[in-house]
């Protein structure tokens, strides 16, 4: 039988393809830096800023002209503390940004710990600094979330893997009147050796304490059984959407939950996929738009909804 007659000609390829995908999948992360007075160039990831308050107004009105019309804030403040902690700058972005463009854009905020901390672990530890206190981490997130969503974020997005969190924050969401605010919960977020650029901007690397990595809360690579139990558990809990992260060595887990779930499936394409993807297109050895875009296609393959990418403001320009 002669297969290749379905791959002719573009035309044909195109009657026969069965993924598409659209720059309306992408979110775009964006870094604010309280402590910065003009923006920085990310280390190790192309065409990705650290972000002061004004700059980053100015950015996201070039996002949107270029297609981008959802983001998510990863905020950087400039104190770190054990406990304590204090949101009002992330707060501040997101109150200037939802002001600024309203209904135009749509806010993710990621709600985590790391980037406060002097230890850089997404919760509280013990005393003894060998654990992360998953209850007293629990009341701190809700707390911030419930402040992210007064100043007008549109989707909160737990990203520290704490049990028992998206109850907590659908919990003070719903008391409080914001019952239509989204969770994206990091579902299944593994312990990951693909972090490391992201690490770098955030300022968010752990090991100052007893505990060297976060082997202890995020999921072990080698079991999806718990993967599928930690999506299972957030989506009973009231999460909206479940994100896979990282996303290109996970495919079977996206997978795996899109068959068993039926909440849209977001994943992170993360800062050391997407640095690979740049190298290779840096060094020539492939096309830049072609890498992303087949990388793409296959988390929309494997079953995924929300594509995170750092090239978001990229895709309407490169999937024409």
């Amino acid at each position: 039988m002669n297969q290749r007659r379905l791959r002719a000609n573009e035309h044909i390829r195109e009657l026969a393809a069965q993924v598409y995908v659209s720059h309306k999948d992408f979110i775009q992360p964006v870094f604010v830096d309280e402590a910065l007075t003009e923006r920085q160039s990310a280390k190790h990831l192309t065409g990705v800023y650290t972000e002061t308050i004004e700059s980053v107004l100015q950015q996201t009105e070039k996002d949107i002209a270029a297609g981008v019309t959802k983001f998510l804030l990863f905020p950087v403040p400039a104190r770190k503390s054990e406990n304590g902690f204090s949101f009002d700058f992330a707060a501040e972005v997101t109150k200037r940004l939802k002001q600024t463009f309203g209904n135009s854009i749509w806010l993710a905020n990621d709600v985590c710990l790391c980037s406060y901390t002097t230890h850089g672990h997404c919760g509280i530890l013990s005393k003894e600094g060998d654990r992360l206190l998953n209850d007293d981490t629990v009341m701190v997130l809700a707390d911030y979330a419930l402040q992210l969503t007064h100043a007008g974020s549109d989707c909160i997005a737990p990203s520290d893997m704490s049990d028992g969190r998206i109850s907590a924050i659908r919990e003070a969401l719903d008391t409080n009147g914001y019952d239509v605010t989204a969770i994206m919960s990091y579902a299944a977020k593994f312990s990951s050796s693909f972090y490391g650029p992201f690490r770098d901007v955030c300022k968010s690397a752990p090991g100052k304490s007893q505990l060297s990595n976060r082997t202890t809360y995020q999921l072990d690579y080698r079991n999806s059984k718990d993967a599928m139990a930690t999506a299972l558990r957030d989506a009973k809990e009231g999460a909206d959407i479940l994100m896979v992260k990282p996303a290109l060595p996970y495919l079977d887990i996206v997978q795996t939950i899109n068959k068993e779930i039926t909440k849209p499936i977001a994943v992170y394409h993360v800062s050391g996929e997407y640095a690979a993807l740049e190298f290779l297109a840096q060094q020539q050895l492939g096309e830049r738009a072609a890498l992303h875009k087949e990388v793409w296609t296959a988390f929309k393959r494997a079953g995924a909804s929300v594509i995170i990418s750092y090239a978001s403001r990229e895709a309407k320009e490169w999937l024409l």
